[in-house]
């Protein structure tokens, strides 16, 4: 537990904002902190935020935009021989 002290002209503001938003001091004081602290987090880049969904829907084949104009040749092929 952490105790603070604060001037009195915070305190008054921490006071009217509180009754103004039906929460508590805690509370304000809480998310206040919490926005203090991921303001210091550095900022994800794009492979960071998008990971975990990188090969969540794939087919498990590692080699497809290697080998995709081998397999559409393929299809073709199969096509023309059905006619």
């Amino acid at each position: 537990m952490t105790t603070v002290r604060l001037p009195a002209d915070l305190e008054k503001k921490l006071d009217t904002s509180s009754k103004a938003e039906k929460r508590s001091k805690s509370e304000l004081i809480k998310e206040a902190l919490e926005r203090y602290f991921d303001r210091d987090e550095p900022e994800k880049g794009s492979y960071e935020l998008g990971k975990e969904y990188f090969g969540a829907y794939g087919s498990g084949e590692g080699t497809l935009s290697a080998s995709y104009k081998a397999r559409i040749k393929e299809k073709l092929d199969a096509k023309r021989r059905t006619r």
